[in-house]
Order: structure tokens, then sequence, then C-alpha cells
């Protein structure tokens, strides 16, 4: 589907929220230029349609820009919403550490320590870890970033 095709008609509500996105100047980089692209390209209230290419000039960014953040706004116009970044559903990486886990750390590091050893170290902790497979492998970077964290 071509987007260059499809017309942006914002209300006026809308118009005056992303003119006052802009005329602030607080927002992130990227809201205010989607907020510009979006004024640029509304033809609401009898204003003369321009091509992406020749709005991608005026601000200084590319035709697929133009194209993207009108999409964005077809599929989801609510007003602000269509400028702001999406969240995630799920973070990137799944979290390694659980609650299980982390108990089972702080547990290894409150107990005594091995013969021979005046204290528990994160390298024995990580080990000792992995010994009684309460997890495949851990760092000994991170068991120390979850025991900081619980302090």
């Amino acid at each position: 589907m071509k987007y260059q095709s499809l017309r942006i008609t914002l209300t006026t509500e809308e118009r005056n929220e992303f003119e006052k996105v802009v005329c602030n100047g607080t927002a992130q980089a990227k809201e205010i230029m989607r907020a510009n692209i979006l004024l640029a390209v509304d033809e609401s209230g009898g204003r003369k349609r321009m091509k992406d290419v020749v709005v991608a000039r005026m601000l200084g960014t590319t035709p697929q820009t133009i194209c993207r953040v009108k999409k964005d706004y077809l599929q989801k116009p609510q007003g602000t919403d269509s400028i702001k970044r999406k969240k995630r559903v799920t973070p990137p990486v799944p979290a390694k550490i659980d609650g299980s886990v982390e108990a089972h750390i702080i547990a290894i590091a409150c107990s005594n320590p091995p013969a021979g050893y005046g204290r528990w170290t994160l390298r024995l902790i990580a080990d000792r870890m992995v010994e009684l497979d309460y997890i495949d492998a851990i760092s000994h970077t991170t068991v120390g970033k979850t025991l900081k964290k619980q302090v």
C-alpha cells in the first residue's frame, strides 16, 4: 500500500496538540520531528497537498521516514500517541534470573562458606549455583548484581 496516495487529515485538536509539541521544544527530538511531518502532510482546512519527497527535503529527513510516520498515524490515529515511541511487549532478551534463582543466591550467600574459605566470593556462589543445578550457567558479575539489588 502506498502511503503517498493516502491523505492525512488532522482534526483541529490534533493539529493544536502537534503544534504545541513543536513549539514547546520539551519533547524528544523524534517526537518533534514526527509532529512536524504530520503537520506538513496535513490536508485539513484546504491546505495544499505536498509530496513526500518535498516534505522530506524540507524537514531534512528521508521519504521513507515520511511514509513510516504516515503509516503509524493511519494505523492508530490517537492524537499525540501516534508520535510517541512504541513500548515493547516483551523485553529483547528474556530474564535469566527469576525470583527462585535470586532466593537460592541469597541463601547460599547467607550460609556458611565451604571448608578452607573464610567467606563466600561471587565466583564461589556462581560455581555452587551451577553445581546444585539451580541454573545452567551464571556469571559472577550477575551474582554480584543480584546481591547488590537485594541490599
